[in-house]
């Protein structure tokens, strides 16, 4: 899992929450199911099961692979549409190409992520480049969809290309975690991603038996996500492992440890934290479109049947 990692975490800024923070509680841990997304790749629906309450402003999130693909297998997406929310591809392993009939695109890889906002709507594709389906080889990311708020759904179309080398890298106090802030801020240190809806999305990656605890917005949700790896979560150390969601209740500090034996295969706890400002709005989601009405989706589908999202260019490169 390479991702982006450092050799002396203890050469980075160190984060910890405030003496007198108050611990988020662990309101449930969940498991997610396993299926299967695009042209048929393997997913976890990391969400499924979990209160929207608890999740807004965040709608789905698909933890993708980690699998070691043969030649001729690796797979993605065919043009879709989008409309009215936020998708964010991060690639830890791996290789995947984008391109939206707004112009944007590029090849992501390790460490990577491509935050494309359809907004209004747009027509986009994903998939492995040509030489990687022919060789085969690992694949392992997450896509999330974030939420817009009503006034931002229409707005146009924007995509931004978040190299690896450039989210903001942090550690704990005794230098047992590397913490990689893609989006948002972290205790006064702000990730590259740009947002709409104030969110902050951290993969961290924690030796065995270390632990962080991180100062955290009052205001936002908590969520972390196993993506490797075993441990616990909360100050009564609820035990967590790969493929299961962790939702904290109210409070200023979460607190996330590895345990000391991990997997073989496995060498660290990898978990994605994630908060948000809920936007508390009525929301109605239906395949590729979130809005905030039946009747918003129903035209999202009659623009979409009738060209109003973009046309597939003639010559995508794909």
């Amino acid at each position: 899992m390479p991702a982006v990692t450092i050799e002396n975490p203890l050469t980075l800024p160190r984060v910890v929450a405030p003496a007198d923070a108050v611990a988020r509680p662990v309101l449930a841990v969940t498991t997610a199911p396993s299926g299967f997304e695009g042209e048929g790749f393997p997913v976890r629906r990391a969400f499924a099961g979990i209160n929207y309450k608890y999740l807004d402003p965040f709608i789905m999130m698909d933890q993708m692979g980690e699998v070691e693909y043969q030649p001729g297998e690796p797979k993605g997406t065919p043009w879709h549409p989008h409309r009215g929310f936020e998708t964010v591809t991060y690639i830890i392993d791996g290789i995947f190409d984008h391109q939206d009939s707004n112009g944007g695109g590029g090849t992501i890889t390790n460490g990577d992520t491509q935050w494309m906002t359809a907004g209004a709507g747009l027509l986009h594709i994903e998939a492995p480049p040509e030489h990687l389906v022919m060789s085969g080889g690992l694949f392992h990311g997450l896509q999330l969809w974030v939420n817009l708020p009503a006034k931002d759904k229409m707005m146009a179309p924007r995509y931004q290309d978040i190299r690896g080398g450039n989210v903001q890298l942090l550690t704990s106090p005794d230098g047992g975690a590397l913490l990689r802030v893609i989006a948002g801020e972290l205790d006064g240190h702000e990730g590259p991603g740009v947002t709409h809806t104030p969110i902050t999305m951290i993969h961290a990656t924690l030796a065995p038996g270390a632990e962080i605890t991180l100062p955290w917005r009052e205001d936002f949700n908590g969520l972390a996500y196993v993506l490797a790896g075993r441990g616990s979560v909360g100050a009564e150390r609820r035990p967590i492992h790969l493929g299961q969601t962790a939702v904290f209740g109210a409070g200023s500090s979460l607190t996330v440890r590895a345990d000391e034996k991990q997997d073989s295969h496995t060498p660290d706890l990898e978990v994605v934290l994630l908060g948000g400002q809920p936007i508390r709005e009525p929301m109605a989601h239906y395949g590729p479109f979130v809005m905030n009405t039946r009747e918003e989706l129903q035209q999202a589908f009659e623009d979409f049947q009738k060209g109003r999202l973009g046309t597939i260019p003639a010559v995508h490169g794909m």
